[in-house]
């Protein structure tokens, strides 16, 4: 036997088993965030549920029962940012939907990026990038792996749902536009003109199924009443002068933003089924011979719950049929890429709180405050102990931060350090916080735990505020009806976390699990590594 011929040999041996290899792992995967989706959820509806959705990953994947947020705040663009990336905003830079910046003197939004323009839609719903994120997702480290020969689309109706995923190598991420026309959109940073398909599904024949009446899909008696389902907690569509079923599409939705309405019923969720469904198709996701990334915003659902609340027949209502639309995701995916060729997660980008108002008639200590109203008074006790009435002390209050106007500071000749520690002190002493604290004491205290960590965790350097407070349980900043979320709490921090299909093992853990885990567990799966993950691989959800 030659050497020429041993080498050859060899070679088509190392190709052979590099293609084996290749054919084990999963050809698709894909990634389901759930807007505002507590873990509860899935326990208090499972009666509602079918065999085949939630169920069906429950029962035959792998559920982390005990899976948290491991900072804060808990809002939707560090969440699927810490999903994707298996980092903390201290990491990644995405801080909150919205942050301050100091050098343009501006509050900015976590997608926009004023260099690319819209395709599709206007111009604001456009100009949108992953240049905000500061890492690699784990879509992107697949893609880089594979020599760039490996596909990854997003789809949400949110923008930062479906670009903050796919990180900054995404062939496309879609989002959804309402207003005068319904259309899936995208910005020039993917492509400079929508594909056919895209096209084709933005026909408004095809988008009128999406308009019909919302009615409660069972029986209205079927439901848990929680409350009454007209109530003075929810907030209401204009045009209709109560929150009660049914809820007549067309005819609101001249009041409502015209075709932004949808985003605001279950059929949102149905239409982002629908459109990922055209995806896989039409972009061949899974057949290219390489693992294909997907990942699924599901965003109806945070609308449905900031207006109609946690105990809402609405809100129960959006889960039933989200059930309905896994369901249907399963089916598809099982012929189109095959049974046990594919591997899904899902999980939630954050959860919620009950509506503030609601607990309080119901004996509860909650309350829902503005943040104009913390900033006059902080501003207000602060003139009194400098002898300065100034309004310009504060530039912004966000994500429970306040960022100081430090161009004013010099100029009235103060010391800001100074300044801080009065804020400090007069935040401490509103009965609605629990603490504050400044950005030194976050940045540079070692060995933190409880709350101050989560802090810490969701604090960057260069975006964060000059000073970071913590609200007292069931307190938010909002509106006397409806609710929200980004807190610390239980109830804001715990989502599902549920792994399910090629290369994971059927079971269950009540072993405590973070959000940043999931990325790596994900890469590991693939047999590739993330640089900039501070999460753990959970090896005892994988198949050896």
């Amino acid at each position: 036997m030659s050497k020429y011929f041993l080498f050859f040999t060899l070679l088509s041996i190392h190709y052979s088993n590099a293609k084996n290899n290749q054919t084990e792992k999963p050809k698709l995967v894909v990634a389901i965030v759930v807007d505002q989706m507590r873990y509860d959820f899935l326990e208090n509806l499972s009666n509602r549920f079918t065999e085949n959705g939630f169920k069906r990953l429950i029962d035959y994947g792998y559920n982390c029962k005990n899976n948290y947020f491991n900072y804060v705040p808990t809002v939707t663009g560090p969440g699927h940012s810490s999903i994707s990336t298996g980092s903390t905003p201290m990491t990644h830079g995405v801080v909150g939907n919205n942050w301050y910046d100091r050098e343009k003197k501006e509050s900015i939004y976590c997608a926009n990026d004023s260099d690319y323009k819209h395709i599709g839609g206007d111009a604001y719903s456009g100009n949108k990038s992953p240049n905000n994120l500061l890492v690699d997702t784990f879509a992107d480290v697949n893609k880089l792996s594979n020599n760039n020969d490996s596909k990854t689309i997003s789809v949400a109706i949110k923008d930062r749902g479906s670009i903050l995923m796919g990180g900054k190598t995404a062939d496309a991420a879609y989002w959804y536009y309402g207003k005068e026309r319904a259309q899936w959109i995208t910005s020039n940073y993917y492509m400079n003109e929508l594909p056919d398909w895209v096209n084709n599904f933005n026909n408004e024949d095809n988008l009128e199924k999406y308009l019909e009446d919302w009615v409660t899909f069972e029986e209205i008696t079927n439901y848990d009443n929680y409350e009454i389902d007209d109530n003075n907690y929810e907030k209401q569509f204009k045009g209709k002068d109560n929150s009660a079923f049914p809820y007549s599409i067309k005819s609101l939705m001249k009041h409502n933003d015209c075709f932004d309405m949808i985003k605001e019923t279950p059929y949102g969720n149905s239409m982002t089924t629908d459109f990922a469904i055209e995806a896989i198709i039409n972009e061949n996701l899974g057949k290219s011979g390489f693992t294909d990334v997907l990942t699924i915003g599901y965003s109806s659902t945070d609308y449905v719950g900031h207006n109609f609340g946690v105990a809402s027949v609405e809100t129960q209502d959006v889960y039933i049929r989200l059930d309905r639309e896994i369901a249907k995701l399963l089916s598809f995916l099982d012929k189109e890429i095959g049974e046990n060729q594919y591997t899904l997660f899902l999980t939630g980008d954050h959860g919620v709180l009950e509506i503030p108002a609601f607990l309080s008639d119901s004996g509860v200590n909650a309350t829902a405050i503005s943040k104009e109203d913390l900033t006059e008074k902080a501003l207000r006790k602060l003139y009194n102990v400098f002898a300065i009435e100034d309004e310009k002390f504060i530039v912004n209050v966000e994500n429970n931060q306040i960022y100081l106007n430090d161009e004013r500071i010099r100029e009235l000749n103060l010391d800001k350090n100074i300044i801080i520690d009065e804020l400090v002190e007069i935040l401490q002493s509103f009965d609605f916080i629990t603490n504050a604290y400044s950005a030194e004491f976050i940045l540079n205290s070692q060995n933190l735990s409880g709350y101050e960590k989560l802090i810490q965790n969701g604090f960057h350097k260069e975006r964060s505020g000059d000073i970071a407070f913590i609200l007292k349980p069931n307190v938010i900043f909002h509106d006397r009806k409806g609710t929200t979320h980004g807190s610390g709490y239980n109830y804001d921090t715990h989502v599902p976390l549920i792994f399910y299909g090629n290369g994971i093992k059927n079971g269950e853990t009540l072993d405590y699990t973070e959000i940043p885990d999931i990325a790596p567990t994900i890469s590991e799966l693939l047999g590739q590594k993330m640089k900039n993950s501070t999460g753990k691989i959970l090896d005892f959800i994988l198949k050896k």
